[in-house]
């Protein structure tokens, strides 16, 4: 049994007994005892370990884990303190000093946003080393949808940072008005700096302070 010892206990304890996730965990083992799997295991659920359901005041959406070893630790976007910064990570940098002025940080964990309610989800939570979207449609979906469900049921606003098409195609589940939903391309170089100029990082701002809610500290 999964426990995170916060308020997604209950949720885990619900979706994990459901027959789709059983079918993925069977998938999963046979997964991490026959090849390289990210994340490790143990760090599979740290989005929700570290983001508490009640807190969460902003989701930002992925589509998969890094691909690369050492770099994936179960936060979308996010690696460990030491490890090389991903392109995509570098882009989302860039993009936070220009729109609200933070010097680019030197590490690339993200934990202390986790840390003031912002859920770094991905649309898939696993992935085979060096091969992007191999754990697509084998039941994390349905997990995600789950989370995001929970979390539009939240009476107190939350933004939802809605980066590439995966992530897009979950806007559809963000039906409760009292929250806001922001589009924009990945930030991986492939998609050509489109992610360039979104201002997400301040639009999510402005959206939590004009609802009494306490803005983030974006500095790392």
């Amino acid at each position: 049994m999964i426990k995170l010892n916060n308020d997604w206990d209950e949720f885990l304890q619900e979706e994990t007994a459901k027959p789709y996730y059983v079918e993925l965990r069977k998938f999963l083992v046979s997964e991490y005892r026959s090849r390289p799997i990210f994340p490790p295991m143990n760090d599979i659920f740290n989005a929700l370990k570290y983001c508490p359901l009640e807190n969460v005041k902003a989701v930002i959406l992925g589509q998969d884990p890094y691909i690369n070893p050492g770099e994936a630790h179960g936060m979308a976007f996010s690696v460990n303190t030491g490890i090389k910064i991903p392109p995509s990570l570098v882009n989302i940098f860039k993009e936070l000093k220009d729109d609200v002025g933070v010097e680019i940080p030197t590490s690339g964990c993200l934990v202390k946003w986790a840390e003031q309610g912002v859920l770094l989800l991905n649309a898939v939570l696993t992935v085979r080393a060096r091969s992007s979207r191999s754990h697509a449609r084998m039941g994390w979906e349905h997990f995600t949808d789950a989370v995001i469900g929970k979390v539009n049921e939240k009476d107190k606003p939350v933004a939802f940072l809605l980066w590439g098409k995966d992530a897009q195609a979950k806007q559809p589940l963000i039906s409760n008005p009292v929250h806001k939903t922001l589009i924009a391309a990945h930030p991986s170089p492939l998609a050509g700096g489109r992610f360039f100029g979104s201002k997400h990082f301040s639009k999510t701002n402005e959206f939590l302070e004009e609802n009494d809610v306490k803005p983030i500290d974006w500095r790392l």
